[in-house]
Order: structure tokens, then C-alpha cells, then sequence
């Protein structure tokens, strides 16, 4: 059988519409191979049925988690909670690895300047600006640089607030009153755009998940006030940055750090709750209009401009992204220490992933050299690699959980029958995907409970990474894979591969086996 042949593709196709369970027989290399069809399928990149590569195969699939049960050994995999880049369209998360440089946009959107009127400071207000006007439902704090200038302007019959270094951004004539530092203003109270929303009115917030927002008895509304940050500047807006937790990655961090409550606005396809008054059920890209009238109507509205930036979009279908409280599951690749890499005991190299594969990056010649330190550059700034998605089809993710909270990760088939307590005989037969093996169940290790496979899928680089392994019998024929493996040279065009391709194989390398997998790597634009 020529898997190259579209034809017999197609036959196989039909055959396993027809019963996956149907017995065939079918031509490789070495000789007939005889299985169901769904076993025939899911056997397709091994080398008794052609050798090609195929991600969907039961050896990808249970390759990977023989890298997840390492990864979870050492006590680098973790849920998390956090919020990320969100793409509405294909409902999922994207990691930072698929986003960066080459994962942005010149876009133009319209951004927004308003008023937050200060509650001890009648005919006084905070002029605060963004680019997301779909955040202002979940308004929770505004900040203000501590070192920076600000001034206190009349315009009309209104005084506002914005740092010295904006003042270029008002309209019309203005007088400087006074003068102060943003420190000074640490702690003034305010009015939110959208308070009377019952999501600002919740105590705690509004997200679906609730042990973020225990203890927090306060609202939204309730909560309005000034915190100090470093981390604002002047160099756009108006020096006073609008914070929604629910809605930003440093507003979330920020969020923590000052206890404040959790506004998350839309659901995994980027529409409002039902929380949101006249914006519930509206898409995240048609709620600009909307709000911008509604700003009007309350007398909140400053100015409406277009403004042209960088935006992250989605590296599959090119949609625009939004960020979205999630949790998700990561690999914790680890500290960066602060002193030069050679001076690092083995204890430190032991707890901190990325050094162990910059170790493994240095045994690998560079073409040009500077891919070298690319590399290395890209290791160092690393986040974390978020590993799952919240879709339907895919290498299913080997994570039992348990109601008390405790998990498990499975490190092959002969681990995941020996553990199970039911649901094996809807399994056996099948290939480790949807729905099948989530028919599955384990004993919890903690409380005796019942542990279910969790629904998340794996990233799609896990099934890129991996290919040194499965496709060489890692698992199955250790010293056939020792014949081949590492790979004499890669050829790949440099753009995003550095903290995508390059990486996985890097990194599951460094886990599974220490080693460099390949030994020469050209790149090109």
C-alpha cells in the first residue's frame, strides 16, 4: 500500500467509515500488516506501514506522554490560571510561542479617551485612555506611575487629571492648575464607566473561576481607586492606565497583588455574559459602537480616535485576538538567575529547565552562528510553555484529576490499563483520542476518589517536537532508535522557529534523553 497515493488514502477512508472495527489486511514494506481499520489508522507513521509521519498515530500520541510523565516526575507541569491570548474564532488559547514578533499586525482600531469622575473631588476626573473599549465593562482600578508627573487641567467647566508628559493629547484650550507627582494620588476613589452592570455590581466579580475571587467581598464598583505602578509610562494615552484583571495579563498580576475583584467578560468565543446589560450577547468585535454611544449618553465620553499599532493575531486563521481569563497547563521551564550561566551549580541547573536545554543547544552546530544566539536569547525570555487548548480534536492530554484536586499524568497504554478502574473495555481497541479514552477512569493516589481524564487537548508543537522519537521506535526498539538518532542535519526557514519547531525539539530532547536532537541545523529567511 502507497501512502503517498491519495487513492489508497481515500479506500482507507472509506473502509473506516464504513466499521472501525472491520479486520484488514494491508501491504507495508516488510511484509502484510493485519489489524481493525481504526488500528491500521493509527499506525500509519510507524515504519511497518511506510514510515511516514503522521501526527494523529498511536505512537505520536503515546510518545508524548512519555515526555508528559517525565515533565510531571520532575514537578515541572502545573495548571494555571492566568489570562492569555484568547482567538475567539478557533476557541482556544495561544501560547506566547505562536505570537511573538512575527505573530503581530499593523492594525488600526479606534481608541478611546474618557472620563472616571473622582468621588471626593466634585467636577474633578481621571482621563484615562485604551485601545480595547470592550474592557471598560470590567473596569476595576486605574494606576498611575509613582514618579511621574502629573497636572491638574480646567477645560470648561471640568478639571481633569493626566501625566504632564500627554498634555499634547487635549482638545481645545486648557489651563494647568497645579502640579503633583502620581504617588500623591494613590488611593483617590472614583466612578466606573459601567457600574451599574451587574457584573460591576457582584461582590467578588464575575468568572467562571470562582476560587480566584474567594474572600473578596467587595464589587467592582465598590473597589474603584488609584493604585501606583511602575510600569506606566507617557509615551502614549494619558499616563493613567485603565485596569481590568479579567481582561489583561498585567492587569491580572496587578489584580492579585492588590486583592481586587475579577471581572471576566466573555465566554471562549469572545461574547459577553449575561451580566452585561445591553452588551450581553454581543461579539467582542461589534461592542466598540455600542459602547462608544453609551460612554456619550452618561456624559463620560472625551474623544474618539483611530490608532494605528502592532496587534497579536491568530497564527492559524489570522483573527484578531483578544485576552481572555483561562486555565490552562504549563511546563515551568524554570528560573533565570542572575549571574553568568557558567557559574551555576548542577543544583541550579537541575531546577530550571531552560538552562538544561541552552546546555544542550551549545553541543549543536549553528549555520549561520548566530542562530546560536538566537536560541539562547529566546530561552532566557521565555514565559512558561503553555501546553494545552480547549479543543476537541487532538493529542489528548494524559492529566487525570480528581475532585479533591490532586492529578495524575499517565505515561503510556500498559500504565493507563494497569490504573484503570472503569471504562477500559469502551478504550481497548481504539486510538488514545476523544471520545474513547475519556471513557476511562482511575483511582486517585490522594483520597480514593474517582480521577477523569481532563477534556483539554495537547499544543500542536508537542506533535512537532516529538518526531525524533516516534518516529524512530523510542519506545518500542530502543536500539533502532539509538541508530538513527540524533538527526545529521535540519533545514528550516528561521522566522518563529526559534521559539516554535527549533524549540520543541530542544526542549522534549532535553527531557526525554539530555541530548541535542540533531547535530547540525541551517537556517534561512
Amino acid at each position: 500500500m502507497d501512502w503517498n497515493k491519495p487513492e489508497d488514502l481515500r479506500a482507507l477512508r472509506e473502509k473506516l467509515l464504513e466499521d472501525p472495527q472491520q479486520v484488514i489486511t494491508v501491504e507495508g514494506p516488510e511484509g502484510p500488516v493485519t489489524g481493525t481499520v481504526e488500528q491500521i489508522v493509527g499506525r500509519l507513521g510507524l515504519p511497518e506501514l511506510g514510515g511516514s509521519y503522521f501526527t494523529f498515530s498511536t505512537e505520536n500520541n503515546y510518545m508524548i506522554w512519555t515526555f508528559l510523565k517525565k515533565v510531571w516526575e520532575k514537578g515541572w507541569l502545573y495548571r494555571g490560571a492566568d489570562v492569555m491570548p484568547w482567538c475567539p474564532r478557533c476557541a482556544t488559547g495561544i501560547s506566547q510561542h505562536e505570537i511573538v514578533t512575527d505573530g503581530y499586525e499593523e492594525l488600526t482600531h479606534r481608541s478611546v479617551t474618557l472620563k472616571f469622575p473622582l468621588r471626593e473631588r466634585p467636577g474633578e476626573a481621571l482621563l484615562v485612555w485604551t485601545t480595547t473599549p470592550w474592557t471598560l465593562t470590567s473596569n476595576v482600578a486605574a494606576a498611575v506611575g509613582p514618579d511621574l508627573t502629573y497636572v491638574r487641567v480646567r477645560q470648561g467647566e471640568e478639571i481633569f487629571y493626566l501625566s504632564k508628559g500627554t498634555l499634547h493629547m487635549l482638545k481645545g484650550k486648557y489651563e494647568v492648575l497645579d502640579e503633583l507627582k502620581g504617588r500623591d494620588m494613590e488611593g483617590w476613589t472614583y466612578d466606573g464607566p459601567f457600574d451599574d452592570l451587574p457584573a460591576a455590581q457582584k461582590p467578588g466579580g464575575v468568572t467562571h473561576l470562582a476560587e480566584l475571587i474567594e474572600g473578596i467581598a467587595v464589587s467592582a464598583a465598590q473597589a474603584h481607586r488609584v493604585l501606583l505602578w511602575e510600569e506606566v509610562g507617557e509615551e502614549e494615552g494619558t499616563g493613567i492606565v485603565h485596569i481590568a484583571p479579567g481582561c489583561g495579563a498585567e492587569d491580572f498580576q496587578l489584580g492579585k497583588e492588590n486583592g481586587l475583584p475579577l471581572i471576566a467578560p466573555i465566554d471562549d468565543e469572545g461574547v459577553f455574559g449575561n451580566q452585561f446589560g445591553p452588551f450581553s450577547g454581543m461579539h467582542v468585535s461589534e461592542v466598540a459602537d455600542p459602547i462608544f454611544e453609551a460612554l456619550e449618553a452618561r456624559g463620560r465620553l472625551y474623544k474618539v480616535e483611530d490608532y494605528t499599532h502592532r496587534y497579536p493575531t491568530c497564527w492559524r486563521c489570522k483573527t484578531e485576538l483578544v485576552f481572555r481569563l483561562v486555565d490552562e497547563w504549563f511546563i515551568n521551564m524554570g528560573p533565570v538567575y542572575d549571574k553568568p550561566r557558567e557559574e551555576l551549580t548542577p543544583e541550579e541547573k537541575a531546577n530550571s529547565l531552560r538552562y538544561q536545554i541552552m546546555d544542550v543547544v551549545d553541543q549543536i552546530r549553528w549555520v549561520p552562528e548566530f542562530g546560536h544566539a538566537r536560541e539562547i536569547d529566546w530561552l532566557y525570555n521565555m514565559h512558561d510553555w503553555m501546553i494545552s487548548k480547549k479543543r476537541y480534536w487532538g493529542l489528548a492530554l494524559p492529566i487525570w484529576m480528581c475532585e479533591c484536586g490532586h492529578h495524575h499524568v499517565i505515561g503510556d497504554e500498559k500504565e493507563l490499563q494497569e490504573r484503570a478502574i472503569e471504562g477500559w473495555e469502551t478504550f481497548e481497541g481504539h486510538t488514545p483520542h476523544r471520545p474513547y479514552v475519556d471513557a476511562v477512569k482511575i483511582r486517585c493516589d490522594k483520597c480514593g476518589g474517582t480521577m477523569s481524564r481532563i477534556p483539554d487537548v495537547g499544543n500542536p508543537w508537542l506533535d512537532a517536537g516529538i518526531v525524533p522519537f516516534s518516529t524512530m521506535q523510542y519506545r518500542i526498539n530502543p536500539d533502532y532508535w539509538r541508530k538513527w538518532y540524533p538527526a545529521d542535519w535540519v533545514s528550516e526557514s528561521f522566522p518563529g522557529q526559534f521559539r516554535n519547531w527549533f524549540y520543541s525539539l530542544l526542549a522534549m530532547a532535553t527531557v526525554v534523553d539530555g541530548t541535542p536532537p540533531f547535530k547540525e541545523l541551517f537556517g534561512y529567511a
